[in-house]
């Protein structure tokens, strides 16, 4: 596919910050492309959302394998706040803006007049988009190759854990105390692509312990999960340190 040359550029450009050259430039190219840059040009479809959906997947199983790794005598539970940590929209934000990836994006007028080049949603959508393109074009182990460098600081000093770890640390005192783990429920999905909406209840033996709202599904989770570890702690703190059951 014979890209524009103002995408050849930005392609040029986003693989020498990766230190990857891409085999099929159409994937980092239609990596950066928001969904508002594509709804204004009546092609909704043209977005980075897919890629985003696989580079999720993909983050998240490097960042585990690197954890994994670098310390064998990590217990479960600590490995998967460390991976929270890791891969919570904030973090992946910044790593974004490490290979400045906000000046490349294609983003629609509105976003563009409201700051989205340096909105975390947007940042980290497009840092997990361009992660899928690179997993499609030269597979697991360039995209491994790749994260194990931009997490290579962070896997050995984390950034602090916070709200980003709310669902593990949610499912992890449910677990213990219980035996069995929160379920999570899309709500609602509102709003035009480009300025999606997403409401998601926390439940657990059928009570709704948390909702959350965000534009992205899995921080509308967290939002979800931190709303239902704030209740837990104020209502039922006693009955939690006992580990007697909440109803």
């Amino acid at each position: 596919m014979e890209l524009e040359e103002s995408w050849q550029e930005a392609v040029a450009t986003l693989g020498g910050r990766l230190a990857y050259r891409f085999a099929r430039p159409e994937l980092p190219a239609r990596a950066l492309i928001h969904s508002s840059w594509a709804a204004e040009r009546g092609k909704a479809e043209e977005n980075n959302e897919r890629l985003e959906f696989l580079g999720d997947a993909v983050v998240d199983l490097a960042v585990a394998a690197l954890l994994y790794e670098y310390d064998p005598a990590m217990r479960e539970g600590d490995l998967s706040r460390r991976r929270a940590a890791l891969v919570n929209e904030s973090h992946l934000a910044l790593l974004a803006g490490e290979i400045g990836l906000g000046p490349l994006l294609r983003l629609g007028r509105g976003e563009e007049q409201s700051g989205g080049r340096a909105k975390p949603s947007i940042l980290a959508a497009a840092f997990e988009a361009v992660i899928g393109a690179v997993y499609l074009d030269g597979g697991y182990p360039a995209a491994h190759a790749l994260l194990g460098r931009l997490f290579a600081p962070w896997v050995a000093a984390p950034p602090p854990l916070g709200q980003s770890d709310s669902k593990s640390a949610l499912q992890e005192l449910l677990q213990e105390r219980y035996g069995a783990a929160p379920e999570y429920l899309l709500e609602s999905e509102e709003g035009p692509p480009h300025a999606r909406r997403f409401a998601v209840a926390v439940i657990f033996r059928g009570r709704v312990l948390g909702r959350g709202e965000a534009g992205r599904k899995k921080e509308a989770e967290r939002r979800a999960a931190a709303e239902a570890l704030a209740g837990l702690e104020k209502k039922d703190g006693p009955a939690l340190a006992r580990g007697d059951l909440l109803w």
